[in-house]
């Protein structure tokens, strides 16, 4: 079994992470169970935070690493929430919290265009000078209130036009075969065949 650190302490990205990666012989752990800190997010890019999470929990842990940052980017907010997404409304906000925050920020636009994006970095150790780089979007639109209760952060609201839809109200499994990390993470694994010989 392969072993790598997810720089990331989130339930429900382990959960997801943890079933994508299954088939691939990986074993996800995530840092906090080795007694590893979250790394600062300090950069305005998704690329730039992914890749500082995963030098710091492959330094930490010395082990590979994968990380992965994410969120949601709204036309009508110039690409808000984006790198925020998990702090949208304040530091210690909830989903709840970031969801309401969202549907503030939207009230009255027309445009409703959204999507996610996924950017996963996989590094060997903290000064792996060629870190696998894997990014995907999910395309959606922003709804007026919560449905579903399967997910996690804006997922009530993501909207699946073609699915008729939020990302809440899919089966989880159904969701990690079309969401923007199963769509890095597809790009992620060809990387890690031909690059890693995984």
């Amino acid at each position: 079994m392969r072993r790598l650190v997810l720089a990331s302490d989130n339930p429900g990205k382990l959960r997801e992470f943890g079933a994508l990666l299954a088939p691939l012989g990986a074993e996800v752990i995530a840092q906090g169970a080795l007694g590893i800190r979250s790394a600062a997010e300090p950069h305005a890019t998704f690329v730039e935070n992914a890749l500082a999470k995963a030098r710091h929990a492959a330094a930490a842990s010395g082990l590979p690493a994968l990380a992965d940052d994410s969120g949601l980017c709204c036309a009508a907010l110039d690409g808000e929430p984006g790198v925020r997404s998990a702090r949208f409304a304040g530091d210690a906000a909830t989903d709840a919290d970031n969801n309401a925050e969202l549907l503030r920020r939207l009230a009255g636009a027309a445009d409703r265009r959204a999507h996610y994006t996924c950017v996963l970095v996989v590094a060997r150790s903290a000064h792996d000078p060629e870190p696998l780089i894997a990014d995907a979007r999910w395309y959606g639109e922003v709804i007026d209130a919560p449905r579903g209760a399967n997910g996690f952060g804006y997922d009530p609201l993501f909207w699946l036009p073609d699915l008729g839809k939020t990302a809440a109200e899919l089966a989880p499994e159904h969701k990690n075969r079309i969401s923007h990390r199963a769509l890095a993470l597809g790009e992620l694994a060809r990387k890690l065949k031909v690059c890693w010989g995984w």
